[in-house]
């Protein structure tokens, strides 16, 4: 009984020592490498927490990577959509400035302030219909009556085209006037120049027609009529240029 009590003791002794021999490593451990806080728990914690922290900060990265690629994406498209919309806006000017140069150049060449003009009614029928274009060319030669001029008219926006039906010279001063009338209409233009005025004045015409193209000015009047097309032809150039 005595030899069994005794081993007892031992076997306490012996587990009380491994005990304090444990705490004091562990103890000691942490005052010299100064551990923070989550690394003391972990000296104390299972193996798999050790995994899961792990894990957890390579999930964050991928995470963080993935963001990081996503917004270098977004901004790349933002920055080919901006230099895209300078590109048509530089090719949409330079179309309206070559436009523009082209005008000139035909107004120099022909003489006249509006080398193309449409025609915009019925009353130069069956000649000229709704919707054809002339080409005008005016030139220091005499205005000569059955020749097709295009003129402004005092007062009026849009410039009419008709017929020379006379021809008026005036002796005093040698200037040529001239009264127009369509083809289709019943009586001259009269009606239709500024109040008390019975003829044209050179200064008056535009040009006389020296070709035509039927039914191209079709657009033109579309346009004119409903505007909202024209801002969709328009919009639709920007995009194709």
């Amino acid at each position: 009984m005595g030899s069994f009590m005794s081993i007892i003791r031992h076997l306490e002794n012996l587990r009380m020592n491994i005990s304090l021999c444990f705490a004091s490593n562990v103890t000691g451990s942490i005052e010299h490498r100064n551990y923070n806080g989550r690394e003391a728990l972990s000296l104390l914690c299972p193996q798999s927490f050790l995994i899961s922290d792990q894990k957890e900060k390579q999930r964050r990265k991928q995470r963080d990577a993935k963001m990081g690629w996503i917004g270098e994406q977004i901004d790349s498209i933002k920055s080919i959509q901006f230099r895209q919309l300078v590109t048509q806006a530089i090719s949409l000017g330079m179309i309206v400035t070559s436009a523009l140069i082209i005008w000139k150049a035909l107004i120099c060449v022909t003489g006249s302030e509006s080398p193309v003009v449409v025609v915009l009614s019925g009353s130069m029928e069956p000649g000229f219909k709704r919707g054809d274009i002339l080409f005008l060319h005016m030139s220091k030669d005499p205005i000569r009556a059955g020749e097709i001029v295009v003129f402004n008219v005092d007062g009026r926006d849009i410039p009419i085209v008709h017929r020379v039906i006379k021809v008026h010279e005036r002796k005093d001063t040698g200037e040529v006037n001239v009264l127009t009338k369509g083809d289709s209409n019943i009586e001259d233009d009269r009606l239709l120049y500024a109040q008390g005025q019975l003829w044209l004045q050179r200064h008056h015409i535009m040009g006389r027609a020296v070709g035509f193209l039927p039914y191209v000015g079709w657009v033109t009047i579309i346009m004119t009529e409903k505007p909202s097309i024209k801002y969709i032809l328009i919009g639709a150039l920007g995009l194709l240029v």
